[in-house]
C-alpha cells in the first residue's frame, strides 16, 4: 500500500458507510446480555434527564401461566467466562468449512496469547507443520479476520492496523499513517508526516486521537472475571408439534419519556437549554429504537434457531443439526458478525432448562457431515460413563474407539469436549476402591 507524493490533490466521490458513534452503540446493545443492557441503559438514564427505564421482575411478566412457574433458581444459574481461546475457537468451528486450512487457524489460536498478539513465526509454523508460505500467509489472514478486531497480529502496529482497517470511520490517512510511518507517528514528528502528505497537521492530530480509542490488547478483555447470571431473552413454548417463541421483557425494557420535564424546560426560554432538550429528545428516540431493533435482531435469529433445530425440542435425547453462524447469517440476510453477536451470551427458556443461543450452532465433525460436535460430544459421555473406574479411558484410547464408531477427530478434540462436559483427565478419574 505505497504512497505515490507525486499524486496531486484531487476531490474523489465515494460511497462510504459511515461509521458514527450512535451506529457504533447500535452495535454495542446487540452485543450486550441482557445484564449488560440494563446497565447500560441505567447509565444512559443518569446522563438523560428524559429518560426513565423500566424493568419487569425476572423478566416473565409476559409469559404464560405455565412458564412462570419454572423455578426462579433457574434466572441464577451462573454465566461461565469465556476464554479468548474459547471465543476464537468457536468463531472457527462456527465460521470455517472442515478443511486443512482450517486446521492450520486451529493450530495458531495455539499461540495467541491472553491479550490477543500471535506468538509464533512464519518460519516456526513452516517447521511444525509442514505448511508453505501461501497457506501460512492465508490462515493467518483468516485470524486476523476474527473478533476482537486486532487479533492475531504479531506486534502492536499491526493491531492498531487491522483495527483500523475493519472500523469503516477511521480518518481517510489513519491507515496508510499507521503502515508507513509509524515510527514518527509514535514519536510526534506530526510536522513531518503532515509535510509528506500536504495536510494540516491538525488532521494528524485527529487521526491520532483515533487511534487513542483502539486497545494496544485486542484480548484483555477476555480475562476479566465476570459475575454475571443467566437472563433468558427468549422462551420457548411447545405446543401440539409447533413452537411458539417470545421475547421475554428482559429483551424489551420499557424506555418511558418524560415529557412533563421537556415541557417544562421549554418553556424556560433559554436557547442553551432548548438545544440541550431536543439533543436529548433525539438521544431517547435514538435509543428506543436501537433496543427495538436488538430484540427483533433476537427474536428472529431465534425463530430459524427453533426451525433449523426442530427435532431439538421434541426428541428426549436433544439431537442437534450441524449448523453454522453463515447458514443463518445467509438466511437472514445479515453478517455473520451480527449473528454472532445476537447469539454470544443470549439465552433461550425451555421447559427443560435454558441453553445459550450459540450451543444450538454446531459443525459437523470428521468425515460423516450428520454428526455435530453435540453428537460426538454425547458419544463421549457415554463411552466415558461405561469406562472400567479403576482403568479409566484416556483421550487417545477414546480418539480410538470413536474411530470405531466412525467419528475421526483429534486428541486435543476430544480433551476440549471433555472439559467442556466437566469431565475430569483419565488421571483424576481413577477410582482405587
Amino acid at each position: 500500500m505505497a504512497y505515490q507524493q507525486g499524486l496531486s490533490q484531487q476531490q474523489k466521490q465515494v460511497q462510504k458507510l459511515a461509521m458514527t458513534q450512535q451506529l457504533q452503540q447500535s452495535i454495542q446493545i446487540l452485543q450486550y446480555n441482557a445484564d449488560g443492557l440494563q446497565q447500560f441503559l441505567q447509565q444512559k438514564s443518569l446522563e438523560n434527564p428524559l429518560l426513565a427505564v423500566r424493568h419487569t421482575t425476572q423478566g416473565q411478566a409476559n409469559l404464560s401461566g405455565s412458564q412462570r412457574r419454572v423455578d426462579n433458581f433457574m434466572n441464577a444459574i451462573p454465566d461461565t467466562t469465556q476464554s479468548l481461546f474459547d471465543y476464537l475457537l468457536e468463531q472457527v468451528h462456527l465460521t470455517m468449512r472442515d478443511t486443512p486450512l482450517r486446521d492450520l487457524v486451529l493450530f495458531l489460536l495455539e499461540y495467541v496469547d491472553l491479550n490477543g498478539y500471535l506468538r509464533i513465526t512464519n518460519e516456526e509454523i513452516s517447521t511444525k507443520t509442514g505448511a508453505d508460505a501461501v497457506q501460512i500467509l492465508d490462515a493467518i489472514t483468516l485470524l486476523q479476520q476474527l473478533d476482537p478486531p486486532g487479533v492475531g497480529a504479531r506486534n502492536l502496529q499491526e493491531s492498531l492496523l487491522l483495527q483500523t482497517e475493519s472500523d469503516n470511520s477511521a480518518p481517510n490517512l489513519a491507515y496508510i499513517v499507521l503502515e508507513e510511518d509509524f515510527t514518527d507517528f509514535v514519536e510526534r514528528k506530526w510536522n513531518v508526516i503532515a509535510a509528506k502528505y500536504r495536510v494540516d497537521i491538525a488532521e494528524i492530530q485527529h487521526i491520532f486521537d483515533y487511534v487513542q480509542t483502539s486497545t494496544p490488547r485486542p484480548g484483555a478483555a477476555f480475562s476479566q472475571t465476570q459475575n454475571n447470571f443467566v437472563r433468558p431473552e427468549l422462551v420457548v413454548h411447545v405446543q401440539g408439534d409447533e413452537l411458539q417463541l417470545n421475547l421475554t421483557n428482559e429483551s424489551q425494557p420499557q424506555l418511558v419519556f418524560q415529557q412533563h420535564y421537556f415541557d417544562r424546560m421549554l418553556k424556560t426560554n433559554d436557547r442553551e437549554v432548548t438545544e440541550y432538550m431536543k439533543e436529548k429528545k433525539q438521544e431517547f428516540e435514538w435509543l428506543r429504537k436501537s433496543v427495538g431493533q436488538r430484540g427483533n435482531t433476537i427474536l428472529r435469529v431465534g425463530q430459524e434457531i427453533i426451525q433449523r433445530q426442530h427435532e431439538f425440542f421434541f426428541n428426549v435425547k436433544r439431537p442437534l443439526k450441524p449448523l453454522l453462524l453463515r447458514d443463518v447469517a445467509t438466511k437472514l440476510g445479515v453478517h455473520e458478525s451480527t449473528v454472532s453477536r445476537t447469539v454470544n451470551g443470549k439465552y433461550l427458556q425451555t421447559d427443560f432448562g435454558i441453553f445459550e443461543l450459540k450451543h444450538f450452532f454446531t459443525n459437523a465433525v470428521g468425515n460423516q457431515q450428520a454428526d455435530s460436535a453435540a453428537s460426538v460430544k454425547q458419544q463421549l459421555q457415554d463411552l466415558i460413563a461405561a469406562e472400567d473406574k479403576h482403568k479409566p479411558l484416556s483421550d487417545q484410547h477414546l480418539v480410538a474407539l470413536l474411530g470405531k464408531a466412525g467419528v475421526t477427530i483429534s486428541r486435543r478434540t476430544v480433551a476440549k469436549y471433555r472439559e467442556s462436559l466437566g469431565i475430569a483427565a483419565s488421571s483424576k478419574r481413577k477410582r482405587f476402591d
